[in-house]
């Protein structure tokens, strides 16, 4: 596995729109004050032509041109690390257009989005064994007081942090009317759960006895990950292999999907042998389907109906994914994983 330099104080970070330009509200504003807040702390800034344009459907501008603008920015020895402006729809047609090749044979850089952000992210880990970053996108770095789970992503990008823990609530909506950057509307209390075979699904709480396993974390956003199944631009399976006396860890999460297509899709990936070496599953809060029942399946029993044969631990409800906050996922690293009384805790290792 390749890990890139941390970013040093007074380095260049480089923005990149493969997915959605910052080009309506709050975007443009949070964008805008994310640059000024790292001018501010020292930080030199390259953002691409892509950025601030709305030329394409579902993502900033054509896939031609989006590929375009991440391949010249990742080879591109004017910024030290890459951070995606936003998620979005349609990143999926720009993935052809990505040189990943390119990417293995460049000097490693770290790329940091989430969401839509997958179909960069994971490639590169199972295609270029090159590590990478799922966390919060530019803009909420644009945040007027920063959360602390923005401030754990900085502190992964930097070098500073290397061991996470979750935070005490969660944001499921933002109130009519909130400001532009205001920082995440954190209301409800951080409940997860745990899947550890016969006994069903426990509530965070009842774990008395820590549950623990290791092993090289790799996923991301269930919505994407189904779409690259089977094509050139993933090798799960392969990957697996590679690593099998790592073992692999799996982080899951979904933003539009209902919970049969959660059922749908994690069946597509299973059927299809991403999940030989399996050593866990960590399963984020899910954007649409959180809270949602219909006719006898829920965001719970949509995963573990699946996923219980392989006899592993699984995780749910985690700050990963769409209803933030989110802890940063070192995709492609070994992670350490400890659940005890609802807390969880993750230490990744450079290996």
């Amino acid at each position: 596995m390749r890990y890139p330099e941390f970013l040093k104080v007074g380095g260049t970070i480089g923005f990149v729109a493969p997915s959605f330009g910052c080009t309506f509200e709050p975007y443009i504003s949070r964008f805008a004050n994310a640059k000024k807040t790292f001018s501010e702390m020292g930080y030199s800034l390259d953002e691409g032509p892509n950025c601030s344009v709305a030329l394409g459907i579902g993502i900033s501008n054509t896939p031609e041109k989006c590929g375009e603008e991440l391949n010249d920015y990742y080879q591109s020895d004017k910024n030290d690390v890459l951070m995606s402006v936003g998620g979005g729809e349609l990143m999926c047609e720009v993935v052809p257009f990505i040189d990943f090749e390119g990417v293995k044979k460049a000097k490693p850089k770290w790329y940091m989005g989430y969401s839509d952000n997958t179909n960069f992210i994971f490639p590169s880990v199972t295609l270029a064994d090159t590590a990478a970053i799922y966390a919060p996108c530019a803009g909420d770095f644009g945040m007027e007081k920063w959360h602390p789970a923005v401030a754990d992503a900085f502190d992964l990008l930097t070098g500073k942090k290397l061991e996470f823990s979750n935070y005490d609530k969660w944001e499921l909506e933002l109130p009519e009317g909130a400001a532009d950057l205001c920082s995440y509307y954190v209301t409800e209390p951080n409940r997860m759960k745990a899947y550890l075979g016969g006994e069903g699904i426990l509530d965070g709480e009842a774990v008395n006895t820590p549950v623990g396993f290791k092993g090289r974390l790799i996923g991301g956003c269930l919505d994407c990950l189904a779409n690259l199944v089977g094509t050139p631009y993933e090798d799960a399976k392969g990957f697996s292999g590679k690593y099998e006396d790592d073992g692999i860890i799996w982080f899951l999460e979904a933003c539009d999907l209902n919970a049969y297509s959660i059922r749908r899709a994690i069946w597509n990936l299973r059927e299809a042998g991403w999940f030989s070496h399996v050593k866990g599953f960590l399963i984020g809060r899910p954007g649409a389907a959180f809270g949602q029942e219909m006719f006898g399946l829920d965001q719970y029993n949509a995963v573990t109906d699946i996923l219980a044969e392989y006899g592993v631990p699984i995780l749910f409800d985690l700050d990963i994914g769409h209803h933030p906050p989110m802890l940063p996922m070192l995709c492609g690293a070994v992670a350490e994983v400890e659940f005890v009384e609802n807390r969880l805790k993750i230490i990744y290792v450079l290996e």
